[in-house]
């Protein structure tokens, strides 16, 4: 009896080992590193022009009443270009940037791919990977391990109401008034935002002219 008990508990761990594998694969972009929240607060301070040049971008060129949220992966891949209007989402993974799907999407928003171009060269430019036009306008920074930290970005300062809802969300934290830092859970793993040494004076939110 005891044998095909240890026979049991072998097989379910195989079978959950397979799982998470199975999960990484499958769920999971970018280059395996881990991020701190530290890391998305330095690097915010270094690539503040950039990273805001590619909010006033893309709030630019996407049009009236749609919205679009993309990610780039290497010079020849999408691996997320969602576009939504009127209500409708047309979600998209793992696109090909020459493909017959994309041209479809370039249309739909009135977009060449010189758009695609200039806002890959953007978010390059300000070491990020992902972007989703809006109020506020959500910029992923980079992707850690199988969740992905983001900056929201307001045009103005958070009303209270809002910056009430914030506070009792796990996944976000204040970093000024007008900047939520966010963290997006994977498919497995930490869903609320992983907590790090940043000083304790940095969760409270500051004033900012960005």
């Amino acid at each position: 009896m005891l044998k095909y008990i240890f026979i049991a508990v072998g097989i379910f761990f195989l079978l959950l080992v397979g799982y998470m594998f199975f999960a990484v694969s499958a769920f999971s972009f970018g280059d395996g590193k881990f991020y701190t929240k530290q890391d998305l607060i330095n690097h915010y301070k270094t690539k503040t022009r950039e990273i805001q040049e590619v909010k006033r971008y893309i709030n630019t060129i996407v049009p009236s009443g749609k919205e679009v949220d993309i990610e780039f992966e290497g010079d020849d891949k999408l691996a997320i270009f969602h576009v939504e209007e009127n209500g409708a989402y047309d979600s998209n993974w793992d696109l090909k940037f020459n493909s017959a799907k994309v041209d479809t999407l370039l249309q739909k928003l009135n977009w060449t791919k010189e758009n695609i171009r200039v806002l890959k060269r953007k978010l390059d430019e300000a070491g990020c990977i992902s972007v989703k036009n809006g109020e506020p306008c959500n910029i992923g920074f980079q992707r850690s391990g199988m969740g992905e930290f983001f900056y929201n970005l307001f045009d103005g300062p958070v009303s209270d109401s809002l910056r009430n809802q914030y506070e009792h969300s796990c996944t976000h934290v204040f970093y000024t008034d007008r900047i939520i830092l966010e963290y997006g859970g994977g498919a497995i793993g930490p869903q609320c935002f992983p907590v790090d040494t940043v000083d304790q004076k940095q969760r409270q939110p500051t004033t900012s002219n960005f």
